[in-house]
């Protein structure tokens, strides 16, 4: 069996690194490709070069249809388990199924398989009574020793966060649960455009009034809300913007192939639809029949249709090459399923030169951005890149830029690197913000409850203030700025705090005691740009040169003692129900 495609260079890199993976270790793994990068042809080779039995899993029949097809191009035959394509054959070496069908149906599945691939792998659930867990724990029973390879080209949903623990670049995700352990190999979209494997995005300003989406609060997805009443009430808060949109989308399209537009709602669409093109133009939504959605589609493939209207339901498992124009009128947090919309547009086809972005909704996302893991923090937040002081790892955080591009702070929390130790690779222990251990002094996360280091119960700041606020002889301030006065003659510095009122507490550090000087270095020279730098101060007049950076709490408490308020707590990086300083209540 010869194969008749001809591999890319880093499809082949893909299939050197599952090779050289599943030769040392049985964890499943996770290939990341961006849209448009052949992840069939991947899914091919790996099913051809398998010794033993391979089952391919897909969510949509599309896929299936996709991946056995160019399989089909080694020269070797599959079989299909699909309800959606009227096949169920369950008895070949290679098989491409249907999550949906073939788990309804594992019975027929008695034959133990050396590898399960997982297309759109990032849609796998680990809840007991799930699809691909229930199919997972089958083949796994079977043969323990089976090997799972996922394929996508988002490793992250904003609900429940990154798919996959370790990256063989040598970083550690915030993941919760995940069947994947290690990421092993990636692509950059940006290699691909550069490599001319996939069409350049144009990024288009459209200069017609947004509609305001950051009005809505956010799902537990991390989507923003997708209830249909918020949204059309603020969708028809402004009549006149979606038949400017429309009206300036047809204006742009004039000469281009196919045009996908994004909706929020269905009745959004509907409307959308409406001040388009009768003769030129589909509507699908997750209500649209699965008969009348494919002869949709495939009259938008053939260019009979231009302009697809269409709510949450073609953002992956969907091919249609020619397509130049996407216009997104639907809001989202998730870079991930911003990336995955464009990547609609992007694939290589006859008379394209470029695909046309439009998006009116002020998501601001750069398609080449990557994906942080956390929710944006500020409006005007962006991808930075922060160094670890510990490990050197260059760290890719939400963080705010000045008019010139200097990173002027970031939210990052801990390193996400990972470092060699005697029990082997273990994430980088350095964190830019923390919670001191009263007990062991210890750094922990800013959200722990229990010190990690010495298991005791950590002090709920929330706590702290409730107490504080009820006991008459405590005092609360509200911190919005500080002042530091070195006074070398007597090898002190005092840092008075001040509220939005005016109000202040004072307290002094002296430089001649070492525990009074270790107390400064753990309050403010360790929290000095986020931590980004590792600061210790052995004498004032290195302090000298810091003092305007010297980072204030947001709280700080203090106890009435005689005639004077000594300071006992200050709250740095606080979260909660609070008002912090210079916030609106």
């Amino acid at each position: 069996m010869t194969q008749t495609f001809q591999l890319r260079d880093y499809q082949i890199q893909a299939v050197d690194a599952s090779l050289g993976h599943f030769r040392n270790s049985d964890d499943p793994a996770v290939i990341v490709l961006p849209t448009g990068a052949g992840k069939s042809l991947v899914i091919a080779e790996l099913s051809r070069l398998a010794k033993g039995r391979v089952i391919c899993l897909a969510h949509v029949k599309e896929l299936v249809e996709q991946n056995h097809a160019k399989f089909l191009a080694t020269g070797a035959s599959a079989g299909i388990f699909s309800a959606g394509l009227s096949q169920k054959t369950s008895t070949e070496k290679t098989t491409f199924a249907s999550i949906q069908s073939l788990s309804a149906n594992l019975d027929d599945f008695n034959e133990s398989a050396s590898l399960i691939i997982i297309d759109e792998c990032h849609r796998v659930g680990m809840e007991e009574s799930g699809q691909y867990n229930k199919t997972i724990e089958h083949f796994r029973a079977l043969n323990p020793k089976v090997k799972i390879l996922g394929l996508t080209a988002t490793p992250y949903r904003l609900g429940s966060g990154w798919i996959y623990q370790n990256h063989y670049h040598g970083y550690t995700r915030t993941c919760t649960n995940s069947l994947f352990k290690k990421c092993i190999f990636e692509l950059p979209l940006q290699h691909m455009v550069k490599k001319g494997y996939l069409t350049p995005p144009i990024h288009y300003d459209a200069a017609i009034a947004h509609y305001d989406f950051s009005l809505l609060t956010e799902s537990l997805d991390g989507e923003q809300n997708t209830d249909d009443i918020a949204l059309n009430e603020l969708i028809h808060k402004h009549p006149r913007v979606t038949e400017a949109v429309t009206e300036q989308i047809l204006q742009l399209s004039q000469d281009r192939q196919g045009v996908m537009i994004f909706a929020a709602t269905i009745d959004h669409a509907k409307e959308i639809a409406s001040y388009l093109p009768a003769d030129k133009t589909a509507l699908i939504t997750g209500k649209t029949k699965l008969k009348q959605r494919d002869s949709l589609i495939t009259a938008f493939k053939n260019k009979e249709i231009k302009y697809l209207v269409n709510v949450s339901v073609l953002t992956t498992g969907f091919d249609a090459p020619h397509v130049d124009v996407i216009a997104i009128l639907r809001p989202t947090q998730s870079i991930s399923l911003f990336q995955q919309i464009v990547g609609r547009g992007l694939r290589l086809s006859p008379g394209k030169k470029d695909c046309l972005v439009l998006d009116y909704t002020n998501n601001g996302y750069n398609i080449f951005q990557p994906e942080i893991g956390e929710k944006r923090p500020t409006q005007d937040s962006v991808a930075v890149q922060i160094h670890c002081p510990a490990c050197d790892f260059a760290n890719t955080f939400w963080g705010r830029k000045d008019a010139e591009g200097n990173i002027i702070e970031h939210f990052g929390r801990r390193c996400h690197g990972l470092v060699e130790t005697e029990h082997g690779e273990e994430q980088c222990t350095y964190r830019f913000r923390f919670k001191r251990c009263p007990h062991c002094n210890e750094e922990n996360d800013i959200a722990a409850r229990q010190c990690q280091h010495c298991a005791e119960k950590l002090i709920d700041p929330d706590d702290l203030l409730r107490s504080a606020l009820n006991l008459k002889n405590n005092k609360v301030l509200r911190c919005s700025a500080i002042t530091p006065e070195i006074n070398i003659k007597e090898k002190s510095i005092k840092i008075t705090y001040h509220d939005e009122d005016g109000l202040t507490l004072a307290e002094t550090f002296r430089f001649n005691f070492k525990k009074s000087r270790q107390a400064f270095n753990d309050l403010f020279a360790r929290r000095i740009a986020n931590g980004s730098q590792s600061i210790e101060f052995d004498n004032l007049e290195e302090v000298e040169r810091f003092l305007p950076y010297l980072p204030a709490p947001d709280f700080v408490i203090a106890k009435k003692q005689k005639q004077h308020w000594q300071v006992t707590e200050r709250l740095f990086d606080y979260q909660g129900p609070y008002r912090k300083a210079n916030e609106l209540s």
